[in-house]
C-alpha cells in the first residue's frame, strides 16, 4: 500500500516533469507521441532484469482461473490506457524487489500448496519481457506437476522469431495472448505504440500455431473503447492468421489504476 501511495504521488508529479514523458513512454495523454513498443521492450528490460533476476512486487493468491498462486511483476511494453495493472506498469525504476527464477519458482510452489490452488502464473506487467528468466521459471515449474497460464500481449514473442517454439516446449504452460487492436489506428489510440507494430499479436498468433503452443486468444472489445467494425476486423485477421479456437472477450473494468490512465488520455468511461 505505501508503494502504492508513493507511485500515485509521482503520477501526479509527473504532470510537471516533461522529462517523464519524453525520456520513457509512462502513459498516454491527450496529443501523445507514439513510441516503438520494441525500444520500450529494451529499455524496460534494462530497468526490471539484473543478472538473471527479475523485478516482481508481490506474491499471492487469487480466485481466477479456479484458483491460482500469482506473482506480480513489473514492467510492460505497452501503455493501454485500459490497463488494470497498478502504477508499477509506469514507474518500473521506483517499485519491485528483484528475485531469482528460484526465488519466484519457490514462492509461487510454496503459496500454491498452501491455499491448495492447482495452478501458478506470472501476472502484473509484460510476463514475457526478460525471456531468460521467464524460460529459467518454467524449467523449475515443470516437473512439479502444476499448470501454468502464461498471459502476454505478444510483443516480444513476435519479436523473437524463436520464443513460441521455447514455450511451446514446456507442457505446464498454456498462453493467453491479449490482443488490443483490429487497426492500426486503433492500435495507436489504445496502447500508445506507433500504429505500424499493430499486427504484431497476430504475428505472435501464427508463430504460437506454428510451434503447436497451448493457447488461447482474449481481445478487448469492449464496444465504448473498440468500434464494432474493429471487432470485426480484428476477428477477420485472426482468421487470416489461422486461428479458429476460443476467443475471450474482455469488458473494462473500473479499477482505479484504468479510471486514471484512461482519464489522462482523454476517455470518459466511468
Amino acid at each position: 500500500m505505501a508503494c502504492q501511495w508513493r507511485l500515485q504521488q509521482w503520477w501526479k508529479k509527473a504532470n510537471h516533469e516533461a522529462i517523464e514523458v519524453e525520456a520513457y513512454p509512462r502513459f498516454v495523454r491527450k496529443g501523445f507521441t507514439p513510441f516503438n513498443p520494441f525500444e520500450l521492450a529494451r529499455r524496460t528490460e534494462e530497468v526490471v532484469s539484473r543478472q538473471g533476476a527479475r523485478k516482481y512486487t508481490a506474491f499471492y493468491c487469487v480466485g481466477v482461473y479456479g484458483g491460482i498462486s500469482t506473482s506480480y511483476t513489473v514492467g510492460c511494453c505497452l501503455r493501454c490506457v485500459f490497463c488494470w495493472v497498478d502504477f508499477s506498469r509506469d514507474f518500473p525504476e521506483r517499485c519491485g524487489e528483484f528475485y531469482t527464477p528460484e526465488e519466484v519458482a519457490r514462492q509461487l510452489i510454496e503459496n500454491a500448496r498452501r491455499k491448495h490452488v492447482p495452478r501458478l502464473r506470472i501476472s502484473g506487467g509484460e510476463p514475457t519481457l526478460c525471456k531468460h528468466h521467464l524460460l529459467a521459471v518454467l524449467e523449475r515449474v515443470e516437473p512439479t506437476g502444476y499448470a501454468f497460464i502464461l498471459e502476454t500481449n505478444g510483443i516480444p514473442i513476435a519479436a523473437d522469431e524463436g520464443y513460441a517454439a521455447e514455450l511451446a516446449r514446456y507442457h505446464c504452460v498454456h498462453i493467453r495472448v491479449s490482443l488490443k487492436a483490429g487497426t492500426s489506428e486503433g492500435f495507436e489510440a489504445r496502447t500508445g505504440a506507433q500504429g505500424g507494430f499493430w499486427e504484431l499479436p497476430f504475428v505472435a498468433v501464427e508463430r504460437l500455431l506454428a510451434a503447436k503452443a497451448d493457447f488461447h486468444v482474449a481481445a478487448m472489445t469492449d464496444p465504448r473503447l473498440m468500434p464494432r467494425t474493429e471487432r470485426a476486423a480484428l476477428l477477420a485477421r485472426l482468421r487470416r492468421a489461422g486461428y479458429s479456437g476460443w476467443v475471450e472477450e474482455e469488458v473494462c473494468d473500473a479499477y482505479r489504476s484504468s479510471i486514471k490512465r484512461l482519464q489522462e488520455a482523454g476517455w470518459d468511461l466511468f
